[in-house]
Order: structure tokens, then sequence, then C-alpha cells
């Protein structure tokens, strides 16, 4: 009777820690988004997709730009293994010059932190930039 107990409370731990084992990761289409050369004024939503290729769901905890021109919005509802997911960016375009941003990705992911950049330059109508 007592190897039995014991059979079972090795099968229960060894349940718990597999349990335990499963993560989810994520994966970034591209980490590094180019809005290239924009007029003042043009849209600047830009979208940042990724899947959860872990085998826990994934929960994107926040997202923070590196400055206000920056606005990120991430997904509300947790993304299950497999499944994509999108991160959505949009930068004030009514500044004129060089776009060099971050925006970092917080999450339960096996790397709990990301950063993702987003670059290029905002012209004005007569062509220049600062």
């Amino acid at each position: 009777m007592k190897k039995l107990i014991a059979i079972a409370i090795f099968v229960c731990v060894g349940l718990a820690t597999a349990q335990a084992q499963k993560t989810a990761k994520i994966e970034f289409k591209s980490e590094t988004i180019d809005y290239g050369e924009i007029m003042k004024g043009s849209d600047g939503l830009r979208v940042f997709e990724f899947t959860n290729i872990g085998d826990a769901p994934l929960v994107i905890e926040d997202v923070k730009s590196s400055c206000g021109c920056t606005v990120p919005k991430k997904p509300e509802e947790p993304i299950m293994p497999g499944e994509t997911g999108k991160i959505e960016v949009k930068y004030d375009t009514k500044r004129v010059g060089p776009i060099r941003k971050t925006v970092t990705v917080y999450s339960n992911a096996d790397e709990p932190t990301k950063a993702l950049k987003i670059k290029g330059l905002v012209k004005d109508e007569a062509g220049d930039s600062k």
C-alpha cells in the first residue's frame, strides 16, 4: 500500500511539474516597422503582427511607447497557442522630421519584455524635413 501511495505522489508531482513548464512564446513577423518617407499629416497607423508559438495562452499585459507622439494599442484578450494577434501603433505624423521610437511590450511570454522599433521620416508639404 505504501508503494502505491508513493507512486501516486510521484505521478501527481510529475504532472504538476509538466503543467508548470507550459509557457507562452511570442514571435513577431517583424520587430521593426519602417514608415519610409511619408508626408506630414499622413496616416500614421501601423501594425506589429505576432504569433503565440508557445503552449500556454499569451497575455499582453501592457504596451508603452518611448514618447507621447506614438500611441500603441494592445489586444485585450489572451492569444491562445498557435493564434496570431496584433499591436497597433499610431505615430503623430504632424511632427516633421525623423522617426526613431521604441515600443515596449510586457507579457507573460518566456521573454517578458520585448522592445519593438519604428523608424522613418516625416516630410512637410514642400518636401523638406527638419
